[in-house]
């Protein structure tokens, strides 16, 4: 009575977010679709037709894609049973938000040695933030085959900058300050993704958000194709004044540096405010700014 009850608790606390999403792998043998490893299903005997099952490819990979960043906490995954279940030993979980190389190179939650046949194992990915979780088998050819996969993840904090409106000190050329809030981490100027004012005293830009927010982080992108040192010593500001266009609300971080191309996240610890200002304050300067992103709490 007590286990059974125990087991209600454990499978509610429990949140499989795989089946949410939207699935794709490197290619298809037979009728295995990628679908079928997020079926609910831990049928392992292939014949079944609960597993997802590639071609002998090189490196082979499946994809889940969650449609928003989340907090992964574990990757539950089921190995066929009815033959071959070495396969899979060699295999990387890989999480994030990028599509490089079809996602395999996002950062590695875990390389997994083996799976017993017909076994499902847990790997702690500890809170690794991405919307693509891709299984991959590096380096060799191989017959990918997934009976079933079950990520335990929460939503990330929503990015509330892209509901603002933006202002800067000035406009350096067509680098308008929305391009800071447009979604894209592109980092080459010319790419036409990235703020920038002119060469001002205490130049500035200013995110509305319309209403205030507790802030949790910042998330800034610098430059890369030049100049990543001119963001040096700016200033996070966040409040409700508009006092000196903003720049005297208080302070949530120092920029000491980003690298080039970089994105680096600054947190904020639910500072309350309407603005959040980016300042380089006491020098003329040139504030550039490929993107800003905001995060508050979310919920499921």
């Amino acid at each position: 009575m007590i286990f059974g009850f125990l087991l209600i608790i454990l499978l509610l606390l429990f949140t499989n977010v795989a089946r949410r999403g939207q699935v794709a792998q490197s290619s298809m043998y037979g009728n295995a679709k990628p679908e079928n490893a997020i079926d609910g299903n831990r049928a392992s005997n292939y014949y079944q037709e609960s597993c997802a099952h590639t071609n002998n490819d090189l490196n082979p990979w499946w994809r889940l894609d969650l449609l928003k960043t989340h907090k992964i906490n574990t990757v539950t995954i089921t190995n066929r049973q009815d033959c071959c279940p070495e396969r899979i030993n060699g295999a990387e979980i890989r999480i994030g938000n990028s599509l490089n190389d079809n996602g395999n190179a996002n950062p590695r939650c875990a390389v997994i040695s083996s799976i017993a046949a017909g076994a499902s194992q847990t790997f702690a990915c500890n809170g690794m933030e991405g919307r693509y979780i891709n299984i991959v088998i590096p380096g060799r050819k191989e017959y990918l085959t997934l009976c079933e996969v079950e990520v335990d993840g929460t939503l990330s904090e929503t990015n509330v900058a892209r509901l603002g409106q933006v202002a800067q000190s000035s406009m350096y050329g067509n680098a308008k300050p929305e391009n800071a809030i447009d979604g894209n981490r592109a980092s080459n100027f010319n790419q036409g993704s990235c703020a920038c004012t002119n060469n001002n005293l205490n130049p500035w830009w200013r995110l509305d958000l319309l209403k205030t927010h507790k802030i949790n982080t910042v998330t800034i992108t610098n430059r890369q194709d030049c100049c990543p040192e001119r963001i040096n010593g700016a200033e996070i500001r966040i409040g409700n004044s508009l006092n000196d266009n903003g720049n005297a609300n208080p302070r949530c971080a120092v920029i000491s540096s980003i690298a080039a191309g970089a994105s680096q996240t600054f947190a904020c610890n639910g500072m309350e405010g309407r603005y959040i200002n980016i300042v380089i304050p006491g020098r003329t300067e040139y504030l550039t700014l490929c993107e800003v992103e905001n995060r508050i709490p979310d919920t499921l």
